[in-house]
């Protein structure tokens, strides 16, 4: 809790700050609105590890691969990279930009998962 209170005051004030700027200097607020959300992924860092750790302990009492679960978190990690990006794109002034790093992320997505959809097909087969 005290985690999205820090991170919400940054967000506001940083939006706030660089709507400001805006008008006058736009470079200056989009590299402001930049390290804005590097702050806070750095705030919510400490609880992506502890989430990390919590993962980890239910894949090994769970009994499940590395194989399984390693696609999932890459995918989830794909997804909040490739956002972030389009959107600081977006910001930008960049729609295209923005467009094209969506389309990568996805298809960085797939292919991360294609072991994971190999390995379900594999059991479905298997059950046949």
């Amino acid at each position: 809790m005290d985690m999205i209170i820090k991170v919400a005051a940054i967000g506001i004030s940083g939006a706030s700050i660089a709507l400001l700027l805006k008008k006058n200097m736009p470079e200056l607020a989009l590299l402001l609105s930049v390290a804005t959300a590097v702050v806070m992924l750095l705030l919510a860092l400490d609880n992506f590890l502890g989430i990390s750790g919590f993962t980890q302990d239910l894949i090994e009492s769970a009994g499940l691969s590395s194989a399984i679960v390693s696609p999932v978190v890459k995918t989830v990690g794909i997804g909040l990279i490739t956002k972030l990006s389009s959107d600081i794109c977006r910001d930008s002034g960049q729609n295209t930009a923005a467009t094209v790093v969506d389309t990568a992320g996805t298809i960085a997505a797939v292919t991360v998962a294609l072991p994971l959809m190999k390995t379900v097909f594999s059991m479905i087969s298997a059950l046949m």
